[in-house]
């Protein structure tokens, strides 16, 4: 619509023609997961592989990078065979680091307990100086204490 229409149809006082929403959807990326069992299959395919250029058609047939190939050969090497599943994302707990906190948890309570046995320990002593200063407690004629 050029300015003279649209100062035209605004004088007129009707509505400018609405345009049309755009109905294409835009698909986001996903990260892919392989198998361990795709991924076995295609190092072994990829093994397999004896003349120039086979490696790279079946990647492109496959729809993979041959940075997945090596990653996954790196793997195989190391003898990661859980490695060849999926990997959840971000930072992995370990073992010993909850083995330590236990630790330290642990460590504190056994010196918060030895400071109020030491206080017990103190408490008693000073009911023990306290009775021998006092000595026995009298007696009634009665017999009673």
């Amino acid at each position: 619509m050029s300015a003279d229409e649209l100062s035209k149809t605004l004088a007129e006082g009707t509505a400018a023609p609405a345009q049309a929403p755009d109905p294409e959807v835009v698909a986001q990326a996903r990260p892919r997961h392989f198998s361990a069992e795709y991924k076995r299959r295609i190092l072994e395919e990829a093994d397999r592989c004896t003349r120039p250029g086979e490696v790279g058609a079946m990647l492109r047939r496959e729809g993979l990078y041959a940075s997945h190939l090596s990653k996954w050969r790196e793997q195989r090497a190391r003898g990661e065979i859980a490695g060849l599943g999926p990997q959840s994302r971000g930072r992995k707990g370990s073992v010993p680091a909850a083995r330590e906190a236990e630790l330290t948890a642990l460590r504190q309570e056994n010196q918060r307990l030895q400071a109020r046995l030491q206080q017990a320990e103190v408490i008693i002593e000073v009911q023990k100086k306290v009775s021998q200063l006092l000595g026995p407690a009298p007696t009634e004629p009665d017999g009673r204490s």
